[in-house]
């Protein structure tokens, strides 16, 4: 063990004389570099939480005032009104000080002062500025005057050189929208859905809804936002994830895919190395700040508070909710293999292990012929299925001994890794492989995953990666961003030898990683085993299947001078029409990250809009122009509906904290009732690229991500997740259910393909032909499965 390794190191030995000690030079060496790492990270920490906390000040900046104060004293001049004098008389009369240090003392005290006041009205200033939307509403590419002077104010208000969490108190607070407002935009949404008497019936719910409990509801959410942060976000986290007792595994974690074309070594205790070298990289910018703020147009910042709980971070199982466990300074990863789960320490010396190291240490693990122990193979089968049996075999089996240790090594490990024995990966000469890729990740083996970490680390012998994360404490996108550092890291700044292994030195003196110890009872292994077959029965049914659009991208789209998503949000109602024959509610993330402690918000992309649209396009009697027309008019749509959604306009959180304010206070709204069982048939998000300065997709055209996704979020319908890869890739990723006879993920796959190309025909009639040769070529075969 580890800890046995450096406890030789000091020795003693109690004799008649007194005590002989031995101290080990190689270890008192060890924990004077490690003792020194660690006060230098506090430093580090101390003066960029300073830094964070003044901005956008400086601290220098309170040299100035005081210099200035000190100053004028030789000037006659008073800039404090006579405040100086005041506090001088205030303050205490003592022998030891002399009227010039009372007076120096009274200067600093009100510059100081002084100091706090400018930089609470710098912050407030730039929150108010923040508050203003209106750019966003603007046409792509043409900006007013008053957006300009209004985008150079914040430019100079937000300072330089800001620190991760540099923007968070300047933030606005999500504004609450009117209910009027919201219920008008919900019988908006619900309109083409309906028909005229379902319609008329749920407009008559929502007007006794406005009329007579919405107001009550609405003052205390009112009073929530002016209390806390963000009125949305404890209560989604809450009652969204934590509080579901479902299986979290395809019905909440989401996944994200190694690169698609790129396989930098194919040995996979190197590829591991570096990808981990790179995440303590990045894990120790995120606990130093020093990851820069991301910020739309360049310039408006958005909310970080996501990114604090990526490592070190478990979801807890309870019989009733779940809560979220984040600790602090973690030393260590927990590594599964075959069966076994091993500690590994990923610090030495005070510093991270190298690449070189972590690869040592993860060929020992792969070289490692030890059998697993009873009960430990489909152990982590428990983080897979129901919640509450989970819950209480942790309660009844894990509380003590030997169990609770390596529990506990596990939810306080910095990430989980598992090094998977079966190779995955895209591979344009194997058919199928992009599906088997994705379902690997999104739910692998069932019990090869730690499912409630905050993500899972997953590694091929093929060199291939993969990550599986947790829901509920962040976003995609936080994840996408670290994910995105991660992979430029790995590829274009540590590299690997020409054999493939990471490069530096070898260091065999490192202690083995540990083997966890578990007593594994026989009912908990009935309990494990129940856990697993609910959840095989889940993975088994996920229909899965990966679409490369490579006919055109997103530079064509622009060209067609439309938005991308507005674009493929609209194909993707032509392709549910075209294989579902009706429309359906369908789901598209946005975030509200503008705002302190934003989320998401959901766009009803179903529009009226989009639905005429869309019967033009299978209507043989209207023309390509009026197609054309009623496009532009649903995508304008669409987009309006968006930025709505991104400036806390939005429909659906509103609601739902509506219906949680009435469940608190005991009010029945069968309006609300109605709006929150609506099943979401489509659901579909966006993965953002965030930091494209990493890598030059120009330069290097195959270093592109594969995106991720998500399992299906109704029974019958489908999850749809794309990513916009450089000008000429659009990847989308399909889920469904088998155990649904009216989906098929591939055949989806299809008429989102056919779908893109009829719609990119409208604004090039010659490639109708491309259009009509694709359709021939592609063989839907209606009312089977894809296997």
């Amino acid at each position: 063990m580890a800890e046995a390794h450096q406890a030789v190191g000091f020795q003693f030995t109690v004799r008649p004389d007194g005590v002989d000690l031995k101290l080990s030079q190689e270890v008192i060496k060890n924990i004077y570099l490690t003792g020194l790492t660690a006060w230098n990270k506090r430093a580090i920490q101390f003066k960029n939480g300073v830094l964070a906390g003044v901005y956008p000040a400086s601290p220098s900046s309170w040299l100035i005032v005081v210099i200035a104060m000190m100053s004028s004293s030789y000037t006659h001049i008073d800039p404090s009104l006579g405040m100086i004098d005041t506090i001088k008389e205030i303050l205490p009369q003592r022998d030891y000080m002399s009227v010039q240090t009372r007076a120096v003392l009274s200067a600093i005290l009100f510059a100081t002062g002084l100091w706090l006041f400018l930089i609470y009205l710098l912050r407030y200033t730039l929150k108010a500025l923040l508050s203003y939307h209106g750019w966003i509403f603007e046409s792509h590419g043409k900006m007013t005057t008053s957006t300009k002077v209004w985008l150079s104010l914040v430019k100079m208000f937000s300072g330089r050189r800001p620190l991760l969490y540099s923007f968070q108190a300047s933030l606005p607070r999500l504004p609450v929208p009117s209910v009027d407002d919201t219920i008008h935009r919900y019988l908006e949404s619900v309109r083409p859905l309906l028909d005229s008497e379902q319609y008329n019936q749920m407009e008559i719910l929502a007007n006794d809804f406005k009329d007579s409990k919405a107001a009550q509801l609405q003052r205390y959410l009112i009073l929530k936002s002016w209390w806390a942060t963000n009125y949305v976000s404890d209560w989604w986290e809450e009652y969204i994830y934590l509080r579901g007792r479902s299986p979290i595994m395809v019905n909440s974690n989401f996944y994200i895919m190694d690169l698609l074309y790129v396989t930098p070594t194919h040995r996979q205790a190197a590829r591991a190395g570096n990808v981990v070298h790179a995440m303590l990289q990045y894990r120790r910018k995120l606990e130093r700040g020093e990851h820069a703020p991301l910020r739309a147009l360049g310039t408006v910042p958005m909310c970080s508070t996501q990114m604090e709980r990526m490592f070190n971070t478990t979801r807890i199982p309870g019989i009733e909710t779940d809560i979220v466990q984040h600790l602090t300074d973690r030393k260590h990863l927990v590594v599964y293999h075959k069966g076994r789960f091993f500690q590994v320490w990923l610090y030495t010396g005070g510093r991270h292990l190298l690449p070189s190291e972590l690869e040592t240490q993860f060929q020992r693990i792969l070289s490692d012929t030890s059998e697993p122990q009873p009960g430990e193979l489909k152990l982590a089968a428990l983080t897979a299925g129901n919640r509450v049996p989970w819950a209480r075999a942790r309660i009844k089996y894990f509380s003590q001994g030997p169990n609770k240790v390596s529990l506990d090594a596990i939810e306080s490990a910095a990430f989980f890794l598992a090094l998977d024995d079966e190779p995955q990966g895209y591979d344009p000469a194997k058919a199928g492989s992009f599906d088997s890729y994705g379902k690997s990740v999104l739910h692998g083996k069932c019990y090869d995953r730690w499912f409630d970490k905050s993500f899972t680390l997953i590694s091929y012998p093929n060199g291939k990666m993969g990550v599986n994360a947790e829901h509920s404490w962040a976003d995609a996108p936080i994840v996408g961003h670290m994910w995105e550092y991660v992979l430029a890291t790995d590829c274009f700044h540590l590299g690997y030898t020409e054999e493939g292994h990471c490069k530096g030195d070898v260091n065999k003196c490192l202690p083995y990683p540990t083997r966890l110890q578990w007593q594994i009872p026989k009912e908990c292994q009935d309990v494990t085993e129940t856990s697993y077959l609910a959840a095989k029965q889940i993975a088994d049914d996920v229909d899965f299947h990966g679409c490369l659009f490579t006919e055109f991208g997103k530079g064509l789209i622009k060209k067609c001078r439309t938005s991308p998503d507005a674009f493929i949000q609209l194909a993707l109602q032509l392709a549910q029409f075209r294989d579902q024959g009706v429309f359906c509610l369908t789901y598209e993330s946005s975030m509200t990250r503008m705002f302190r402690d934003g989320r998401t918000e959901t766009v009803r992309s179903c529009t009226s809009e989009a639905v005429a649209f869309v019967r033009a396009m299978e209507d043989p009697g209207a023309t390509n122009a009026q197609r054309l027309a009623l496009f532009r008019k649903a995508a304008d749509k669409h987009q309006n509906m968006y930025r709505l959604a991104m400036t806390g306009s939005g429909i659906d959180r509103h609601l739902f904290c509506l219906y949680i304010v009435s469940k608190y206070i005991g009010i029945d709204s069968p309006f609300l009732k109605k709006v929150l069982s609506e099943p979401w048939k489509l659901s579909t998000s966006q993965t953002p690229q965030q930091q494209l300065n990493l890598v030059d997709i120009n330069k290097f055209p195959k270093y592109v991500g594969a995106g991720g996704g998500f399992g299906p979020v109704a029974d019958d319908g489908y999850g749809v997740s794309y990513i916009i890869v450089g000008e000429n890739l659009i990847t989308f990723h399909i889920s469904s259910k088998f155990s649904s006879p009216d989906t098929d993920s591939y055949r989806f796959g299809q008429y989102i393909w056919k779908s893109m190309l009829d719609i990119q025909a409208l604004f090039k009639p010659e490639n109708h032909k491309k259009t009509v040769e694709h359709a021939k070529h592609v063989q839907l075969e209606n009312g089977k499965k894809h296997i």
